[in-house]
């Protein structure tokens, strides 16, 4: 017997080479590129559901009636939150997470609720009917109108689909679901590129909300080629560690919404619930003023959260001081470092410096600079700064202290969390003055070092 002829696919960009090599010839990445079966061309496409491309009319686009997109919400508040308000039909959701985080659990919650308005249907891959019904009754869900079908093939669930006329549809996983035009192996990159690109043009012809699941890797992306986020409207994460009792599902895609909308659940016997102050998850309560701790305000999407950020200072033995950042960034810790050194005199390169986002939160943005100076200030003098102050901003390289978006917001929150003394960039000052909230505008970092040391004095 012939031996199949194979080629070498990258899993970042989907570029197809002869032959392996460590490093792809297209986007550059390293280690991505996994053997595939190579399709004759007569049979790639055969079997009822032949072609992806359809005619579609050539259209002025101010001929174009621009409206909204409808939406409809799944009954859990957290989950509409990050999708933009809720499921919008035809759309297709790609969520992808750790094994066991609960991503199958927060579907099958959200299924349970979307019986009530719309016809639904839950595709398992990976477990079988029994399964699933052992976790529905454990999370003690309605499933009275949830239809469900353990396939892994492709064409069956088209023809499914066609018979059905679900209005929501889960696919739980893409990974398992093969295609008999392609010979290679389920959960191959040339099935998954394919299967998902069928079920994604039948979701928007029969105008069907579609949420696949997703595997990650160990990197923690997600598994396949990244035109598996490309042809999805929407993507979601999990994070979390799955030895706590907290979830986040982070939205890094949307084209109906924002991205880097935040959601927070907490994981019960139950099932997942919403988290109606996630803020109180990021906050350490000390019992009494600790050294080292400042407490910021970060914007999540359209949410602003309060975190703790924690900084430890301590003498360093080795030859070079260590520098280890946990939710914000390690090089521009260093950064900052120079900043704090430069501009405000305050020497740290003898010193081992620990940084640490309270409660597993990663920031991305640079308004937490103001907030990471000041604990580490406050470390390093071995003096707490008051329980009631609130900060944020971004440090400049010359030592300024820039705007953050979305300030009025920021404050708004932290003066109703009961913070009486926000420190803010000088941009960001209100003109109308919050109630309850003493603001400390500073356009310099040794502006607000010197402003910090008054309060200390003053108390």
């Amino acid at each position: 017997m012939a031996k199949a002829k194979t080629n070498y696919t990258c899993t970042e960009c989907g570029g197809i080479v002869n032959k392996w090599a460590g490093q792809c010839p297209s986007c550059g990445q390293w280690n991505t590129l996994v053997e595939t079966i190579m399709e004759a061309a007569g049979n790639r496409f055969s079997g009822k559901h032949q072609s992806l491309a359809q005619t579609a009319p050539v259209l002025n686009l101010s001929d174009i009636e621009a409206s909204d997109v409808p939406r409809f919400g799944t009954g859990i508040e957290e989950f509409d939150r990050v999708l933009g308000g809720g499921l919008v039909p035809g759309g297709v959701v790609l969520i992808g997470g750790d094994p066991g985080i609960g991503k199958s659990t927060l579907l099958l919650q959200a299924l349970s609720n979307l019986t009530k308005i719309k016809k639904v249907l839950y595709v398992s891959g990976e477990e079988s009917g029994a399964q699933i019904a052992l976790r529905a009754n454990r999370l003690a869900l309605d499933t009275h109108g949830l239809a469900l079908q353990a396939e892994i093939q492709l064409e069956k669930i088209l023809n499914t689909l066609a018979d059905h006329k679900p209005e929501v549809v889960v696919i739980d996983s893409i990974q398992t679901i093969y295609s008999d035009a392609l010979s290679s192996a389920p959960g191959s990159v040339a099935q998954v590129r394919e299967c998902a690109a069928q079920l994604t043009r039948v979701a928007k012809t029969m105008n069907i909300t579609m949420i696949l699941v997703g595997h990650v890797t160990k990197e923690g992306a997600l598994a396949g080629p990244r035109v598996l986020e490309h042809i999805v409207d929407t993507v979601l994460y999990f994070e979390g560690d799955t030895h706590s009792s907290f979830r986040l599902v982070r939205a890094i895609k949307n084209r109906f919404g924002a991205v880097n909308e935040l959601g927070v659940f907490a994981m019960t016997e139950r099932g997942l619930k919403g988290v109606s102050n996630p803020s109180a998850l990021f906050l350490s309560q000390h019992e009494s003023q600790v050294a080292g701790s400042c407490v910021m305000v970060t914007q999540e999407g359209t949410r602003p959260l309060l975190v703790e950020i924690q900084a430890l200072v301590d003498s360093s033995f080795a030859p070079n001081a260590k520098r280890l950042s946990v939710g914000l960034e390690q090089n521009r810790l260093a950064m900052l470092l120079a900043v704090l050194h430069r501009h405000a005199g305050v020497a740290a390169f003898d010193q081992d410096v620990f940084i640490n986002a309270v409660g597993g939160v990663k920031i991305a943005e640079p308004a937490a600079d103001l907030a990471v100076l000041l604990a580490i200030n406050s470390s390093m003098r071995n003096k707490p700064l008051p329980r009631s102050l609130v900060v944020f901003g971004e440090v400049g390289l010359a030592g300024e202290i820039r705007p953050a978006p979305r300030g009025q917001e920021r404050l708004k929150e932290a003066a109703k969390l009961g913070f009486t003394i926000a420190m803010i960039p000088k941009a960001n000052a209100p003109k109308q003055k919050i109630e309850g909230l003493t603001i400390i505008a500073v356009d310099r970092i040794d502006e607000a070092m010197s402003r910090i040391r008054d309060i200390d004095d003053a108390n």
